[in-house]
């Protein structure tokens, strides 16, 4: 793979839609590091952990369709949607053997494109997630909600998943930023993805993951809790399993330093050619 260099170009024409994204370049040697964002956030929730991992690997975070700067496109959508756009994303960076690093409906993208093109992946970082989230009762009542009264009409519920309380604190100021990164998301992209998360059922080919993977989990998670996580790294052969004190659902947002050293840690073992033990 050639060296993937840092460009002021952040959208791409592919699958049909136009993608944001960001590329940070760095060593040639080094796996790209991929970051997919959650359901109701764009990239900027990596910002912390780009800065750490910046300069060690050549990184890229892109808005997954219907949120940040992303096209809607035709929703509701499938994570089957997700990965075409991942994948077309990889292909036209010229990207193979990534680390693809997912969050929530993110990590479900990311093992998506794993059961599709494990040529493309090295590893896997799967942040807060599972090969099945929550049940199709729970996704469609979310749905009719946000049909109903809009996205803010759900937010102080949603918070409550993302967000521990001490990060929820009156005085801390990003609390609100991140709040109204949710609210602003577009409501069609919101709703098309809740329809992706809910037909969605990676278990059987979880099973079947073999690559090295890391599987991570804020010990404040409302939304996959540890127990959901801890499922997932049992499924899947060799998995790693960290838990990140102090951190609910966006590990990334709440303790960027202590999810930065896991991934490399992890990562360190594999790029130097050593042997990965779960």
């Amino acid at each position: 793979m050639a060296a993937l260099e840092e460009t002021f170009v952040q959208f791409v024409r592919v699958n049909g839609i136009t993608l944001h994204h960001q590329i940070i370049g760095g060593p040639a040697h080094r796996p790209v590091i991929v970051f997919i964002n959650s359901l109701g956030t764009d990239y900027r929730i990596w910002r912390d952990v780009l800065v750490r991992l910046a300069g060690d690997y050549p990184l890229v975070a892109y808005d997954k369709r219907g949120h940040g700067l992303s096209d809607v496109g035709a929703a509701p959508y499938s994570i089957d949607d997700h990965v075409d756009d991942l994948i077309g994303l990889l292909e036209h960076l010229n990207v193979t053997q990534a680390v693809l690093c997912g969050l929530s409906v993110g990590g479900l993208i990311a093992q998506g494109l794993y059961a599709r093109r494990p040529d493309l992946v090295r590893a896997l970082v799967l942040c807060d997630t599972a090969p099945k989230i929550g049940s199709p009762e729970m996704w469609d009542a979310r749905i009719a909600a946000v049909k109903a009264n809009g996205i803010e009409h759900i937010a102080d519920m949603v918070m409550e998943r993302w967000f521990t309380p001490h990060f929820r604190r009156s005085d801390n100021l990003d609390y609100p930023g991140y709040r109204n990164m949710m609210i602003r998301q577009p409501a069609d992209g919101y709703i098309g993805t809740c329809a992706a998360i809910r037909d969605a059922d990676l278990t059987e080919e979880a099973a079947r993951i073999a690559v090295p993977t890391l599987c991570v989990v804020g010990d404040q998670d409302g939304a996959t809790p540890p127990d959901v996580v801890l499922a997932m790294a049992r499924l899947i052969p060799d998995a790693r399993y960290e838990v990140i004190s102090g951190a609910g659902h966006i590990p990334c947002v709440e303790q960027p330093e202590m999810l930065s050293a896991m991934i490399t840690a992890f990562l360190t073992p594999l790029v130097s050619g050593e042997k990965q033990h779960g």
